[in-house]
């Protein structure tokens, strides 16, 4: 019996070429995450609690976007300077757009949305800079612990009831002060850092 020759794996193998969905959806994740934030106006408007319940589940859904498209992006090694520069721009639209429009019912402390935004807006300008001086600057644990509890306060702002006889609201707001405390710790780290990985001429 004649042995014939082994099949070539790599005319075997099929085409490694990614379908164009694929190479698109993490960006249009990123961009869906800022679309929906028109939405939010609207959702909150009505004083039926129960507009508040679907804004928060609007939220958490968006924000589970911002951990899923980083993840495909490793996964199908699709990783884009576009990507890289627009991804923390959603986000914090996502949570400006919410926070803004929770300071009319003075669920939260008009302080406080000052603290966010102003440290994101610095941080944002010193990404820039950082990025024209070839600089790489690693997220550190306190921003994230910052954008967990973002993620967690904020839909329990959305809410305002009590839920199995907790205080929801009451909690958010500790949740969001804390967070606002971490997003001025964090922006320390992350100014330092910058000056100290710089190239000085």
């Amino acid at each position: 019996m004649s042995l014939s020759p082994a099949p070539d794996r790599a005319s075997a193998s099929p085409s490694t070429e990614l379908p164009k969905w694929k190479k698109k959806l993490t960006i249009a994740l990123t961009w869906g995450r800022m679309a929906v934030c028109p939405f939010f106006i609207l959702l909150m408007i009505p004083s039926d609690p129960i507009w508040g319940w679907v804004a928060s589940a609007l939220f958490i859904i968006a924000s589970i976007t911002d951990w899923f498209d980083g993840y495909l992006a490793r996964k199908y090694n699709v990783i884009s300077n576009l990507g890289k520069f627009m991804d923390p721009i959603a986000d914090k639209i996502l949570v400006a757009t919410v926070l803004i429009l929770l300071l009319p019912s003075g669920r939260v402390d008009p302080i406080v949305v000052i603290l966010v935004l102003a440290r994101d807006i610095l941080i944002g300008g010193i990404r820039s800079v950082a990025a024209a001086d070839n600089v790489i600057i690693d997220a550190k644990p306190t921003g994230k612990w910052k954008t967990a509890l973002q993620m967690g306060a904020i839909p329990a702002l959305l809410i305002n009831t009590p839920l199995f006889g907790l205080p929801i609201a009451e909690i958010g707001r500790a949740l969001l002060w804390v967070s606002a405390v971490l997003s001025l710790i964090s922006g320390y780290q992350y100014i330092q850092l910058y000056n100290e990985n710089r190239k000085t001429p």
